[in-house]
């Protein structure tokens, strides 16, 4: 059913999965009292890497280049962009309109920088996703926009409740959309080298939004890596899959009408095989005697088979046919269980992080009616930095279990690692890589 998918629909860094407030990688802080509450903290999950950025609290002042080199450097960098610009069919008046007043942004830079040490765990990032706060305002957002949405699902397959979900980690329901220049932000992230290429990619993809007239230069604002509007588009991602729901001749997902914005999101799961009336996940309870090795992405089986193997949903029976099915522990043999369909890898193209998905499907559940997850979390765990996940890729390619690279970036390799390395220890081989794991691998 799924393969670690790197594409991903917004820019961004190594791992993230933001529950957010303002923008998905995103938020920030919010007028409002009661948002205050959860949604202006952002959480950062360590899961697989995503392109996706994350907006975070002021971070401490780390070592942004903002120096009048790096200003000069970037002058230099801008012209021989235009130059490159140029050639691929940019107008001079469109560049010239996007650029002017554009600097070199060192805080875009920062918080680049930032992103890979500020982890939170699955159970706190859930806390905030699908708080009660998020969940009150998703239902009212979905009963405001229930006539538009009705037809968005009706078009395009997506279910309603999943679209809202997503509207709700992305941009709060509308309420922080990003005000940074996204050719600002982009011009920055491309100068400097470390993801250059990729971000001149969607600086380019953005030009040609402003040559195409869908918004006007000062109105192209979004977050810091350059995700924008309702549901947080990175610019490629809006040229292949935003749509014009309106019928107005403009694919708007910046305005205070969201409607281009959750039918372009609509559109984009539908891309990517959405099966309507299909789950995302069911959370399920695991027999005594459990084999966990059979909690790995890559095994399917029948809801059925599950139910031999005594995996039941909450409820005691067998889980509903909806298709091939796999087992997913998060957080290791301790939290909760879930048995996820295609859907799951679907959403996983919006962001490829666990958390993220369990979010989205997770809100999208509690706004429809549902009730909140059943199991246990390991609270008394943290989230490993990210020296302590490279230590732990480190110790464990030294034991004889390839992690193939130190990256940091907790992927189907690493927990192939980490359970083969329980499996040789005598450990419950569920792969979860935990602090306990790493103290003992020391």
């Amino acid at each position: 059913m799924r393969k670690w998918v790197a594409a991903s629909l917004m820019a961004g860094g190594a791992m993230a999965a933001e529950a957010a407030p303002d923008n998905s990688l995103k938020p920030a802080q919010r007028p409002d009292a009661a948002a205050q509450e959860l949604q202006h903290e952002s959480y950062q999950i360590a899961a697989v890497g995503t392109l996706r950025p994350v907006a975070r609290p002021a971070p401490p002042k780390a070592a942004a280049p903002e120096t009048a080199a790096s200003e000069l450097n970037f002058d230099s960098w801008v012209k021989a962009f235009r130059n490159r610009a140029l050639a691929q069919g940019i107008s001079a008046p469109v560049l010239d309109s996007a650029f002017s007043g554009v600097r070199y942004d060192p805080e875009v830079i920062r918080r680049d920088r930032n992103q890979s040490e500020f982890t939170k765990t699955i159970w706190v990032y859930l806390d905030s996703a699908a708080s009660a706060l998020r969940v009150k305002n998703g239902k009212a957002a979905l009963r405001k926009q229930q006539a538009r949405l009705e037809q968005i699902e009706a078009q395009y397959g997506v279910e309603k409740e999943i679209v809202v979900a997503i509207w709700g980690l992305e941009s709060s329901y509308g309420a922080f959309r990003g005000k940074m220049n996204v050719i600002r932000s982009l011009a920055t992230l491309a100068f400097d080298s470390r993801r250059g290429a990729f971000f001149e990619g969607q600086l380019l993809a953005a030009l040609r939004i402003l040559q195409a007239g869908d918004v006007p230069a000062r109105q192209m604002t979004g977050s810091w890596a350059g995700a924008m509007g309702h549901t947080q588009f990175i610019p490629t991602s809006y040229l292949d899959y935003a749509v014009d729901f309106t019928g107005d001749g403009k694919r708007d997902i910046w305005s205070d009408n969201p409607a281009d914005a959750l039918a372009s999101t609509a559109a984009y799961l539908k891309q990517f095989g959405w099966v309507t009336g299909q789950p995302w996940g069911v959370e399920v309870t695991l027999p005594e005697g459990f084999d966990y090795t059979l909690a790995d992405r890559e095994i399917e089986k029948q809801p059925a088979e599950w139910a031999a193997l005594g995996i039941k949903g909450l409820d005691g029976r067998a889980v509903a046919d909806h298709g091939a099915a796999s087992v997913l522990l998060p957080a290791g043999h301790e939290g909760a269980a879930f048995m996820i369909f295609q859907n799951f890898a679907v959403l996983e193209r919006y962001n490829t992080a666990d958390a993220y998905v369990i979010g989205v499907g997770h809100l999208a559940d509690r706004i429809s009616g549902g009730a909140e997850i059943q199991g246990a979390w390991p609270r008394r765990d943290r989230a490993l930095t990210l020296a302590e996940r490279e230590e732990l890729q480190e110790r464990l390619t030294g034991a004889g279990f390839d992690t193939e690279g130190i990256d940091g970036k907790i992927g189907p390799k690493t927990i192939g690692a980490v359970r083969a390395y329980q499996v040789a220890k005598g450990l419950t081989p569920d792969g979860y890589a935990s602090p306990r794991l790493l103290e003992g691998l020391r």
